[in-house]
């Protein structure tokens, strides 16, 4: 299958956060005059901090918007780790602490339990995604679908009935919980952000090449071009 991209380049990590935050804003509140309200996605790690602090000044109507993760690690919120721990801080203020939070870790839960609770919150929600934003790691994965996790191949099924599941891969240090491929390419809107040449060059490689890299099951699983957005 084909993997198709539409690139947006920026000459630095401040213009590409004020352009990706002027998208995203603009879909958001398109979803909210067209039905009332927005979900959207979004990824962790420390590329998107900039993103989200400038989007969280956006004038939408933030109370309409159903914020959640794309995955998280198995870590309470306390931890330095944590991606709930990051939006909190950076995405979930000003005009946007008027958002609704889900986070996927849930204390006193194992992360099975946490899967199956994730699983069931999810399939409440007006789904598909309106906006879900992805990041990519210098080994392909996006997500928390590492190459190496066990299962994979129902990690990336593109007709698994699951929404979110637990990953063990013994690269991604910790357990996670992730959105399936299958939820992933539902989304109204795919976005990636990734930053710096070597990244890149992972992406471009990803595209090119055989190997079926994560990020590149995405590409090929969605119904339109992924659109990546990167500075170096």
């Amino acid at each position: 299958m084909a993997a198709t991209y539409h690139w947006n380049s920026f000459s630095d990590g401040a213009a590409l956060a004020s352009a990706l935050a002027g998208k995203v804003a603009g879909l958001l509140a398109r979803a909210v005059s067209e039905r009332g309200e927005a979900l959207f996605a979004v990824s962790g790690g420390t590329t998107p901090a900039l993103f989200f602090a400038t989007l969280s000044e956006a004038d939408i109507a933030w109370d309409k918007v159903t914020v959640t993760l794309v995955d998280e690690r198995f870590v309470p919120p306390s931890s330095p780790r944590s991606n709930a721990a990051l939006v909190s801080a950076k995405l979930l203020q000003n005009g946007a602490s008027k958002a609704g939070f889900l986070p996927l870790f849930r204390s006193g839960e194992t992360i099975d339990e946490a899967a199956d609770d994730g699983d069931g919150t999810m399939r409440a929600l007006p789904l598909p995604f309106d906006v879900l934003m992805l990041g990519m790691g210098a080994d392909g994965h996006t997500a928390s679908l590492f190459p190496d996790a066990d299962g994979l191949e129902t990690l990336l099924d593109p007709a698994s009935a699951r929404i979110v599941m637990p990953v063990h891969a013994k690269s991604a240090g910790e357990p996670r919980l992730t959105l399936t491929l299958a939820e992933i390419v539902r989304a109204r809107f795919v976005g990636l952000q990734i930053e710096g040449v070597a990244k890149r060059r992972v992406f471009e490689g990803a595209m090119s090449e055989s190997d079926r890299k994560p990020i590149r099951a995405v590409a090929e699983a969605l119904p339109h071009p992924i659109e990546v957005f990167w500075a170096p």
